[in-house]
């Protein structure tokens, strides 16, 4: 009897320090994960107060090179990042940035250009006006036919008749009909205009606080009238 109330007692014993052993177990993760925690959050804050340091207000104004007129709505990208910004109409831009950040300018019309940020800045604020040089894009020759297919092209092609020698196209497209088409047709370019126009002030200048002569009673002007007549300048010709 005494024998089974020590080894009941033993079994006891056992499975209290059992008990004592996993609940030490588990205190020990929670502080060890609990000071992990508080390290980490000590380093990020660290970080996160040294990045906010770091930052830069950073302002400026893109212009062509050679004009300094205003490039607006150009890209402005921190170069391996997806960080940036896009200047205004008047080519102002600002955002935030960090010390030796590689800023890589791109606009339609003008070659890339990249700034790095000064690392030994005093303050957290930089403006800089940058320059870019425009680019001239050469595309390639495009031939446009009034054909849809080369096949059609072809066909319309072979079916030129073309004149025997150059003398007679001279000819055709020197004929006194075919220029005289043309003359009526062409319309009064901006010289002939502006030619007209002063020609119709200057008669109205040179008649000014004047009546304008009536030919109706000038007998030189009925003189040369029956002349005409007599001449036959009025009749129709074939």
């Amino acid at each position: 009897m005494k024998r089974t109330l020590f080894v009941n007692k033993f079994y006891i014993v056992i499975w209290l320090a059992a008990l004592i052993f996993e609940a030490m177990k588990k205190i020990l993760f929670f502080l060890i994960g609990l000071f992990t925690i508080g390290l980490t959050f000590a380093q990020e804050s660290g970080s996160t107060e040294q990045e906010k340091n770091n930052l830069i207000q950073f302002s400026g104004v893109v212009v062509t090179m050679d004009s300094l007129s205003p490039v607006p709505f150009t890209n402005i990208i921190i170069k391996n990042t997806s960080r940036g910004t896009v200047s205004d109409y008047y080519g102002y831009f600002s955002f935030v940035a960090q010390p030796l950040d590689t800023l890589v300018f791109s606009s339609i019309g003008f070659k890339d250009s990249e700034f790095i940020v000064p690392d030994d800045l005093e303050g957290n604020r930089y403006s800089l006006i940058h320059s870019m040089l425009q680019d001239t894009v050469e595309l390639d020759e495009i031939e446009i036919f009034p054909w849809p297919t080369p096949a059609q092209f072809k066909e319309a092609f072979l079916a030129l008749e073309l004149p025997d020698d150059d003398i007679e196209v001279m000819r055709k497209n020197l004929s006194a009909d075919l220029l005289a088409e043309k003359a009526a047709a062409m319309p009064m370019n901006g010289s002939l205009n502006f030619k007209w126009e002063n020609q119709q002030r200057a008669n109205q200048l040179y008649f000014a606080g004047q009546y304008r002569p009536n030919n109706l009673l000038n007998p030189i002007a009925w003189a040369q009238f029956i002349q005409a007549l007599k001449r036959g300048d009025f009749k129709k010709k074939d």
